[in-house]
């Protein structure tokens, strides 16, 4: 019985860490999308009626997108 050739051990891994990759990069690439949304509609405040809740909420929001940030090193 004759076998396929695979690709070496470290080819395999390097492949599946890429497709983990991309799966991954579209999830951001989502989930940036649906932030830009939010950002164009005031993240669902009305600007004539904001008060500190809103705006202590947008810091937090602030916050998790400074930590990120910092974490990619952009």
């Amino acid at each position: 019985m004759h076998q396929a050739p695979t690709l070496p051990t470290a080819s395999r891994n390097q492949a599946r860490s890429l497709d983990a990759f991309m799966a991954r990069h579209a999830a951001v690439a989502a989930l940036l999308e649906r932030l830009a949304t939010a950002s164009a509609e005031h993240f669902g405040a009305d600007p004539e009626r904001v008060l500190w809740a809103e705006a202590g909420s947008l810091a937090r929001v602030e916050e998790l997108l400074d930590e990120a940030v910092r974490f990619i090193g952009a």
